[in-house]
């Protein structure tokens, strides 16, 4: 409990140290304040409870909110509903989800779905960010990076990730907010655990992101790749939870019809026979 009322008051600084006066309907107080954001009291007033309170909220020794108060201070600092849900879990007030015993294994019929999208790229990813499977257009997007599975460990350790995702700060950032997000729908989840902790040491980008306290769901990403044999390719990223399997997420890339990465996209698999691939 208390490692959870740590990891709420860590969140609760975070966002209100983001959410700007002017954002709220309060004056900005020009040079006056001497903290970045709101100040507590503010927060308070907003969410119609006491300073004191509400300082003990932040310091981790009010281990009991109720639904109303927590409620009231997500819509105090105007949290997304994606941060909302988050903060509602860290308060333990909605029940964090079990990670599936199989989560990483994809449902046969998963597998043949697919297998169904020719000219796009698809692939279902555990509540890690390993990759689990992939179709034919998703591998040859990441053939740069045969070795590594998980997206997360390409991303801040991989030498090249940086020159196929040129957009790359926009994707590390989704995806370890996405990540913070998983981490706290999944605590149990063995594999979050380590990542976190093996990248919190080894790697300062991603530190700096994952202090960040930041949460968002990946519904829908643009994202840019660029290979030798292609050039750049843009796909618009749709995401589905696969419900029968918490946790695994399946996403769908699909380029503009018409467009320059379209041809791109069939140049990729044409010399291929298409197929699924399971790792």
């Amino acid at each position: 409990m208390q490692q959870a009322q740590n990891e709420l008051g860590a969140f609760l600084r975070a966002n209100r140290s983001r959410t700007e006066p002017a954002d709220v309907g309060l004056p900005a107080g020009g040079g006056s304040r001497r903290v970045k954001g709101l100040r507590r009291e503010e927060v308070a007033v907003l969410a119609g409870v006491s300073a004191d309170y509400y300082a003990r909220l932040e310091q981790g020794r009010e281990r009991n909110p109720s639904p109303q108060v927590i409620d009231a201070v997500g819509r105090a600092m105007r949290l997304t509903p994606d941060a909302r849900t988050h903060l509602f879990r860290l308060a333990n007030l909605h029940p964090a989800l079990t990670s599936a015993a199989d989560r990483d294994v994809v449902h046969p019929s998963l597998l043949h779905l697919l297998d169904a999208f020719p000219a796009a790229a698809a692939y279902v990813l555990s509540p890690a960010f390993d990759i689990l499977a992939k179709n034919a257009v998703a591998a040859a997007l990441l053939a740069p990076f045969d070795g590594t599975s998980n997206m997360v460990r390409v991303l801040f350790y991989h030498p090249r990730a940086r020159e196929v995702f040129v957009e790359w700060p926009t994707v590390a950032r989704a995806t370890v907010h996405a990540l913070r997000l998983h981490a706290g729908r999944f605590p149990d989840d063995p594999g979050i655990n380590e990542l976190v902790s093996e990248l919190s040491q080894a790697s300062a980008d991603f530190r700096e992101l994952w202090q960040d306290n930041a949460v968002e769901n990946m519904a829908r990403a643009f994202k840019v790749f660029v290979l030798p044999e292609t050039g750049r390719i843009e796909l618009t990223y749709q995401t589905f939870d696969v419900h029968d399997a918490p946790g695994q997420q399946l996403l769908v890339g699909v380029p503009q019809p018409g467009s320059p990465s379209a041809t791109a996209v069939e140049s990729l698999v044409a010399p291929a026979t298409l197929g699924v691939t399971a790792t």
